[in-house]
């Protein structure tokens, strides 16, 4: 007979991540941006324009991203980069800049985010 955890699931299903956290456009809309680092253009098929979130600042919890209004553009190499000396480190190569006063930067430029708040504000949600 088998033991009874053998019929448990490990870990409860994933509820998915809240919709206020969640900004497709946005990404969209930053993956045609230069990247925030070393410069290069949207449009490489080798070396693509990727969304990174900037884990530093806030609403992250223990496998959670933070939310996407937290995001800079980076090209792979330097996202690579970001991922294998961390944020702290990798801000000093932004010129000087706070990761998370770009990413704020950014989200305020978003043409489209006025739009976003207000459709999450009709699903009941509340942006954070």
């Amino acid at each position: 007979m088998f033991a009874r955890t053998r019929f448990q699931t490990r870990k409860p299903p994933r509820a998915g991540r809240p919709a206020w956290k969640c900004a497709e456009g946005f990404k969209r809309w930053l993956r045609k941006l230069p990247c925030a680092c070393c410069g290069k253009a949207a449009g490489d098929l080798r070396n693509p324009i990727v969304v990174a979130h900037v884990d530093h600042a806030g609403g992250k919890g223990m496998a959670t991203k933070t939310a996407d209004s937290n995001s800079i553009p980076l090209c792979d190499v330097c996202h690579q980069e970001q991922h294998r000396v961390g944020w702290l480190t990798f801000e000093k190569k932004l010129q000087g800049a706070d990761a998370v006063v770009l990413a704020t930067i950014y989200w305020t430029e978003w043409p489209d985010r006025f739009q976003w708040e207000r459709d999450l504000a009709a699903a009941g949600e509340a942006p954070r």
